[in-house]
Parts: structure tokens; sequence; C-alpha cells
């Protein structure tokens, strides 16, 4: 079979869940990535290669890179949420952080995991990809300045996706216009130049093949298997174009270059083949007055797990809520949602809300990464592996999550609280996910802005705090908040509870008559409908109604 056949692509799942949505350190240029690369080589012995073990990437990253710890930590803990292990494995994971009493007994578990050295730094450099250029800023709209807040949702304008975690054609160029960088990162040191440059006679390992499939895999033609990158390039038809030599065991880094930009193409499990040829899905209805349709589409149908996306636009004043097998195991966007109720009651992989507004989202729970950006007065539920949130206003975050909340650029009014709700199957999902309740970092955000200011955010006050009751009946064993509350929050809601107590009793103790019992009890319901109103709770409850001949 000739090259023809073979079709490669850059995965979609290392961008959207392993990108920060920051610009990088600066320290994770080429120039010092070489330097690491050949570094580890030599410290083979010592936990650097071919298993880069935290406390040799600490030593590199604090000593060397001057980064703090905390941030070393951050980029070795989101590349290790990215390699594939069980839900058991996770599980077992916190168990161990959880029976920690300090810090230096989490230190010593830290110090027992490792990645893979080559795939590590490929994870640095495709960081890169947030970076912010002078040069493009001058043509296009990448400086981060503040973003323009209309005063009223735009439901008219494209919802083609400029987010680059998500957009597959921003992965391909970044991966073909620096190809030769990624491959040259690759390279024993003894395959370079003094100064760190690549011949024209270079040879690839296999091993460098295997870490280049964490970004690059691909098929061939008739097929539907989808097979990693080394698979293809060590397939005996192909090694005379993918210049594999059966004698040195290596590659031809000039004809592996020529055979990957020649045979590398669109992912056909990206967000753009979901939007062009995914299926389309009745999720949403039409509201009377808006000018553009709720729009949700999948790839779940063909798409093999960990490329299943579900993408989902402009859902505006409306209850919508799923619990499916779509969702599971699939990477979520949601974008231009505003004055909606979206519940999400499945095991999700990861999530993006973008650009929503004065919405509430009740989601699954969410097995990698969940992001928000230039969301204003959003609401969200969850339990997940990861939050980071940028550019969001007024916007409220009720959490269970094993990692520090990451506050990036341009937030305001950023409010924390604990998780309060439940839904039957929630626990079963969150044990399909690989979460547990403890340890939970919802109150300990880590603020990565370089305005670096810390009254960005504060943690809501007990006494304005209540459970969140999720209003549909499932089959499941969960009828308690997993992990309790807070005792702060715990203490304030039975403060509440008394007062109701006590307003009973007085109630009861009025001995009114009939006619006084029915007049105050319409004025309580006016009040209360009036309360509802002024709230926005009376359109929520709207919403949950069916339309008519609707399921």
């Amino acid at each position: 079979m000739d090259q023809s056949g073979v079709l490669l692509w850059v995965k979609a799942e290392p961008f959207i869940v392993g990108a920060l949505q920051i610009p990088p350190p600066s320290k994770f240029s080429l120039h010092y990535l070489k330097k690491i690369s050949t570094y580890v080589r030599t410290r083979a012995t010592e936990g650097a290669y071919p298993r880069l073990y935290w406390f040799t990437w600490r030593h590199i990253a604090c000593g060397k890179l001057q980064l703090a710890k905390d941030v070393a930590w951050l980029y070795f803990e989101i590349f290790d949420s990215l390699s594939v292990r069980t839900p058991e494995k996770s599980l077992e994971w916190s168990e161990i952080l959880s029976n920690c009493t300090s810090e230096d007994e989490v230190e010593k578990q830290r110090n027992q995991l490792s990645v893979d050295t080559l795939q590590f730094l490929l994870f640095l450099y495709i960081q890169q990809l947030n970076k912010v250029s002078l040069r493009t800023s001058l043509i296009g709209e990448e400086w981060p300045s503040p973003r323009n807040r209309s005063q009223s949702p735009n439901l008219t304008e494209k919802s083609n996706c400029h987010n680059k975690n998500w957009n597959d054609y921003s992965h391909q160029a970044f991966v073909y216009d620096h190809l030769s960088d990624l491959l040259e990162l690759l390279l024993d040191p003894e395959q370079l130049t003094a100064s760190f440059h690549s011949t024209h006679t270079s040879l690839v390992s296999q091993e460098a093949v295997v870490a280049l499939s964490f970004l690059i895999e691909g098929t061939v033609s008739g097929a539907r298997k989808v097979y990693s990158l080394h698979e293809l390039a060590l397939w005996q038809p192909l090694h005379a174009e993918s210049g594999f030599s059966k004698i040195s065991r290596t590659f031809s880094l000039f004809k592996l270059q020529a055979w990957l930009r020649t045979c590398l193409t669109g992912n056909p499990f990206g967000i753009s083949s979901c939007l062009k040829s995914g299926k389309k899905l009745a999720w949403a209805l039409q509201v009377e007055g808006t000018t553009k349709r709720a729009k949700i589409a999948c790839n779940t149908q063909i798409a093999p797990k960990r490329h299943r996306m579900v993408v989902m636009s402009q859902v505006y004043k409306q209850t919508l809520a799923k619990s499916s097998v779509t969702l599971v195991g699939s990477h979520v966007r949601i974008h231009r949602c505003n004055e909606s109720f979206i519940y999400l009651l499945s095991p999700l992989r990861s999530v993006t809300i973008e650009k929503c507004r004065n919405s509430t989202f009740v989601l699954g729970p969410v097995e990698t990464a969940l992001h928000l950006h230039g969301c204003d007065n959003v609401k969200v539920i969850a339990v997940c592996h990861r939050l980071s949130i940028s550019s969001t206003i007024g916007c409220i975050f009720h959490l269970l999550t094993p990692s520090r909340p990451l506050i990036l650029s341009g937030n305001e009014r950023v409010t924390f609280a604990p998780f309060h709700t439940h839904y039957p199957m929630l626990e079963e999902h969150m044990a399909r996910a690989g979460l547990a309740t403890v340890p939970n970092y919802w109150d300990y955000p880590m603020v990565m802005c370089r305005e670096n200011n810390n009254n960005v955010f504060q943690l809501l006050p007990p006494s304005e705090f209540c459970v969140f009751i999720i209003p549909f009946e499932m089959e499941g064993d969960t009828t308690e908040i997993p992990g309790g509350l807070p005792p702060a929050y715990q203490k304030a809601l039975a403060l509440r509870e008394e007062k109701i107590q006590i307003w009973q009793k007085t109630v009861k103790e009025a001995h009114l008559t009939k006619d006084q019992r029915k007049q105050f009890q319409i004025l309580v319901e006016n009040k209360f409908y009036e309360w509802l109103v002024n709230t926005g709770h009376r359109h929520q409850l709207d919403s949950l109604i069916p339309p008519a001949g609707g399921s």
C-alpha cells in the first residue's frame, strides 16, 4: 500500500484538556526544553528517563526553570490526568492523599508518581498554543485585553470555534508549523549539533515516535480502526515512506518528517467535523421571538472513546435536562447559552462553557477539566477533577474537586461554595469518573493571573447558603450530598430550619380563625409569588413544564 492510503491527524484531547488556557512560563521555550531533554538522559538512573518522577521534575522546574512548586505540580498533575488509567486507580490515589496528615506525607506520596519523559516534554511544548504573540495581536484578536461586554446576549453571531483549545484547525496548524521543533525535542543528544539542532542525517528512535503518538494518530484508507502513529510508522508496507530502517531500528528524520507532512490531514473526530457532519440532537426547543435555533450536535455514533464530543450552542430561555449514553465520556462544549438551566447528569470527560450569561449548569462528574471563559452571572454546580476560569464576571461555583481551582486572567467577583446537591446516580457516576469525596479543595483556589489580585474571589458566606434540589426523578442509590457539607454551612442550614420551626409554631399558637387562616395563606402565597418573580425563580419553574405535545 502506498502512502496515499494513510491519513494522519492531530488528537484533540491533549489540547482540549492538556493545554492550559494562559500564556506558558517563558522557560517552556524550545531552547530550555531541549536542554531538559539532554539533561534527563544524563540522569536516567535518578528518576529522569524514560520515566520522569515528580521529585526530579520538581528539581528541574523549581531549581532550573525558577517555577513555584505549586506551578510545577500543576503541569505535572495535568499531564498525569491525561494518562490512561482505570477509575479504580484514581480512587486509590484519592484515598492515599486523604490519609496524609501533613504536607510532607503528601510530598512523599507524590514522589512515587512518574510520567513518560518524552511525552511530558511534548506536553510542555504544546503549552505554546496559548502563547501571546505581539505580531499576531497587531493583525488579529490575540492580546488579552478586556473582552467586549455587550449589554445584551448576542444570539445572531456565528458559533464558529475561536477557542484554540477546541479548534482542530489550530491543532493541525500548530503541529504542522512546529513539526521540526517537536521532532528535534525528541532526538537523542548525539543526533544534535552542539547548538542543539538536527542535521540531514539525524536519526529518530522508535521511542521518540512512540512519544509522538501522544499527539498524532491515524488510519489507512478503507479501515475504520484508529491506529497510533508508531503502529503506522512501523508497518512493513510503509517503511520506505516513514524512513524506518530494519538494520538500525531507527527512522530517518528527513524522511519521517516528509511523510508526516504529506499524510497530515484534518481530524475526522474534531469539532469541525462534528459541527459539519455530526448527528444533530433535538434536545432544545426553538423559543418564540429568537432569531437563531439552538444547535446541538455530537459525533458519538462514529467516534471512539476519548474522541467523543457534544457541542451545544444558543440554548435560550429554557431548561434542558439530559442523562444519556451520548454524554457518557464525552468532551462537552457549551457556547452562547443564555437565561437557561442546563442539567447534564452523566459522567463527562471534559466540559468547556464559553460566553454564556445568566444561566445555571448542573453537571455530572467531570473526569478531567472543567473550563469557563467569558461568562457573566453563571452558576456552575459540579464534581470535577479540575476547574479553571478566565474572563468571568459574577459567577458562582459549587464544587467538589481534588484539585485547587485555577483562577486565570480577567475574572471579577468570583464566588466559591461547597457542592450542595445530589441526584440518584451521582455516586455511581463519580465512581465511573474516578472521583472521590476527599480530598476536596473547593475553598483553596490558585490565582494564576499576573494581576495577582487575591480579592478577585470570595467564599460564599454560610448565611447565604442553601442546598440545591435537582427536580427530576431517576433511578439510583444516592440520597444525600456526597461527602456532606462543611460544618459552618451545615450549621447555617440548621439555624434556618430552626427559624422555620419557630415560625410554624408561632402561626400554630396564634389560634387563627378559619377566615384568618385563609386570608393569611393568600398573603403568604402572594409574597412567595412576588419573591419568585423578583429572583427569577418563576422563570426556572415555568421552564420545567413540558410544552403541549412535548415529552
